[in-house]
């Protein structure tokens, strides 16, 4: 089931010396007292196309009022307006990161509203999708996501929507939850390594669905699941314990990636695939698909005409197995980091327009640096706001990837890391926008609001320089903890300014965030 974001606006054709109706823009733009900014270039990604553009934002509304397909002069608009002509750097829709762990309230010491969504808007993300844990309370009930709305109240310096969870026992907070506008639902089928957030049981997965059948959502599932096989593989790998029979040393990225085989994402996803006739209306989604082998199985069900959709993630499609080191925690993450060829794989189904992978999604999942376990051979600045942390580990325990916190950090960073990624794999800025803007968009149900440059939708914009490069320093990572594996990478695309509903937010050469408070907004409109 493909998503076929909306390409409905009205035409705006490259304007004659005066606008139709014989009006000015100059006098369009008195006839509403309220301000106005503009932003041009010769190169903007428009309803999914590339082309010159000029658009023109509404300060007051926060929303795009007029696109013109060529770059009209400043003179064409009153004195005073905003304006710049950013060639001959790309106009991009914000990008929607529809997997962000952003822990507040209950874990802010791993991220927190301001320094998460303040790199969100570092790397041209306008809107986030707060995952339901691991903050504490979790997103479970109406009560948890009111305590977290409370929490990131004025922090948020991008748009922040969130989503609920299914644990066991809470099939009746979910319909209560849609009302509340949460964006959609996610469960595990593996525990999810912190006790307030338990995995579901085929049995609490039907509950969901009947409960959610005929709402306006989407239901998503973290696809790893034991299935009894083997007992080398052990029940405490749900855990990142040990398994009973390791393969090797603890330090070594391959012992870890042979406890979490492929067989975990097949069998949680044949489970999910049993029961969604359940509510056979309802948009299922699996979130960070790592295993190619999960392929086939997803399109057989879109043939079939199951509702389901995949995501994968900037460090699936950046980072391999073969190049991890040992000790290396920062690439530790489940399902895992798997091989080059998995990678390859997984790049293939993402460009094909009718694949079962829609999105591209961050899936940021923080902690402070010492629950990461990094030897001192590993090089990292990781000392966040929280230098001081103690750690009752030796040296000789560091580096374990069992006992180490599973999650990449990279929240801010996707853009350029896929856009480098794909330079070699022949992508375009077109693709980019369709895996992180339109497609993610579309994921939560905000398409006719994010996701795209059109009239009506909201002014959010990344302003792309496509031939820029960065090392990725204490300065590119705004989140937290500094403590990720693209640490000391070079990427290439930056992202000179992000404009929010019509607002600068993000300079990257001046201003920065400059001296105004966060103005995200919450997005809790229930969902249609």
């Amino acid at each position: 089931m493909s998503f076929n974001p909306s390409t409905s606006r009205q035409p705006y054709p490259s304007p004659a010396p005066s606008p139709p109706h014989g009006m000015s823009l100059h006098d369009v733009a008195e006839a509403d007292a309220r301000p106005i900014a503009v932003l041009a270039s010769s190169r903007a990604v428009i309803e999914g196309e590339l082309s010159a553009a000029t658009v023109v934002m509404d300060q007051g509304t926060g929303k795009i009022t007029s696109i013109f397909h060529s770059v009209l002069p400043a003179s064409d608009f009153p004195p005073g307006t905003a304006y710049a002509d950013h060639s001959p750097h790309i106009l991009l829709p914000g990008l929607v990161d529809a997997h962000v762990h952003l822990n507040e309230p209950g874990r802010t010491e791993w991220e927190g509203f301001d320094t998460g969504t303040r790199a969100a808007a570092f790397g041209g993300v306008t809107t986030v999708i707060d995952m339901p844990l691991n903050a504490i309370p979790p997103t479970t009930t109406v009560a948890g996501l009111k305590e977290k709305v409370q929490a990131a109240e004025e922090k948020c310096w991008v748009d922040v929507g969130f989503y609920g969870g299914i644990v066991p026992g809470n099939a009746s907070e979910l319909s209560l939850l849609v009302e509340e506008g949460v964006r959609g639902f996610k469960g595990f089928l593996i525990d999810s390594g912190v006790p307030e957030f338990p995995a579901v049981s085929s049995t609490d997965i039907a509950l969901a669905m009947a409960a959610l059948a005929d709402e306006p959502t989407t239901l998503m599932f973290h696809a790893e699941m034991i299935p009894p096989i083997a007992a080398s593989v052990g029940d405490d790998v749900q855990w990142s314990l040990p398994p009973l029979a390791p393969i090797g040393p603890l330090n070594e990225y391959a012992t870890f990636l042979a406890s979490r085989p492929v067989s975990f994402e097949t069998y949680a996803i044949a489970q999910i695939l049993s029961l969604a006739h359940i509510a056979p209306k309802l948009p299922l989604h699996i979130v960070h698909l790592s295993a190619i082998e999960a392929i086939p199985l997803l399109q057989e069900a879109i043939a079939h005409g199951v509702k389901i959709t995949a995501e994968t993630c900037f460090h699936y499609l950046s980072l391999a197995a073969e190049s991890v080191k040992d000790g290396d925690t920062r690439h530790k993450c489940c399902p895992p980091i798997r091989s080059k060829s998995n990678q390859d794989g997984l790049w293939e189904e993402l460009m094909q327009d009718a694949g079962c992978i829609k999105t591209v999604v961050s899936d940021h999942s923080p902690c402070t640096p010492n629950l990461k376990l990094l030897p001192s051979s590993i090089s990292s600045s990781s000392s966040g706001d929280h230098p001081h942390h103690s750690n009752s580990k030796s040296e000789k325990d560091k580096g374990d990837f069992f006992a180490a916190w599973g999650g990449v950090s990279s929240v801010g960073l996707g853009l350029s890391i896929l856009w480098t990624e794909g330079q070699n794999r022949g992508i375009s800025v077109e693709d980019v926008v369709r895996w992180c803007c339109k497609n993610t968009a579309k994921q939560v149900g905000l398409e006719g609001q994010k996701g795209d440059l059109a009239v009506g939708f909201d002014g959010d914009v990344a302003v792309f320089d496509d031939e820029g490069v960065f090392e990725v320093g204490e300065q590119a990572m705004l989140f937290r903890n500094k403590c990720s594996p693209y640490q000391g990478m070079t990427l290439k695309g930056v992202v000179k300014e992000t404009w929010v509903r019509g607002q600068r937010v993000w300079e990257r050469e001046g201003r920065g965030f400059g001296k105004e408070p966060p103005r995200g907004k919450l997005l809790l409109e229930r969902r249609r």
